[in-house]
């Protein structure tokens, strides 16, 4: 089974978005709601497999040293799978996006997010100007 068989395909085969075409149409809109959906459930069939790991990996190992390499292994997976549980709430927040029409525009300036940032990084939600900013922002008030 492919990433994308859970997904319904709203777009033929091959279709990338394009600057010559309305920003954020319909098709457009589609295509994003597709691979954020296929991202999520990829992220969702990995979670699964690793729960089922760490249940599997409930041996208690003889040698010190397994056993603590065990431990950084389940520790190191445990928090891989607390990044990815923080990306579906980012990818959930896209998608919500996607419905109520603000998708694709910047929550700063409200400018378009532009189709390669996008592309790259469909849960942005700043241009990559107003990115820099914030970063900046931060690294001032960090610095302090």
């Amino acid at each position: 089974m492919t990433a994308l068989a859970s997904v319904p395909s709203d777009e033929p085969a091959g279709y990338r978005p394009s600057d010559d075409e309305p920003f954020m149409n319909e098709r457009q809109l589609a295509y994003f709601k597709h691979k954020l959906l296929a991202w999520r459930d990829d992220i969702l069939r990995e979670s699964k497999g690793t729960v089922v790991n760490l249940k599997a990996e409930t041996e208690n190992h003889p040698d010190l040293l397994d056993r603590a390499s065990s431990a950084s292994d389940r520790a190191l997976e445990l928090r891989t799978r607390d990044r990815q549980r923080k990306l579906i709430s980012k990818i959930e927040d896209a998608l919500r996006r996607i419905e109520d029409g603000s998708y694709g525009y910047c929550e700063d300036t409200g400018e378009p997010i532009g189709l390669g940032r996008l592309e790259a990084r469909p849960t942005a939600t700043l241009s990559v100007e107003a990115q820099e900013r914030h970063e900046r922002r931060e690294r001032v008030h960090r610095d302090d």
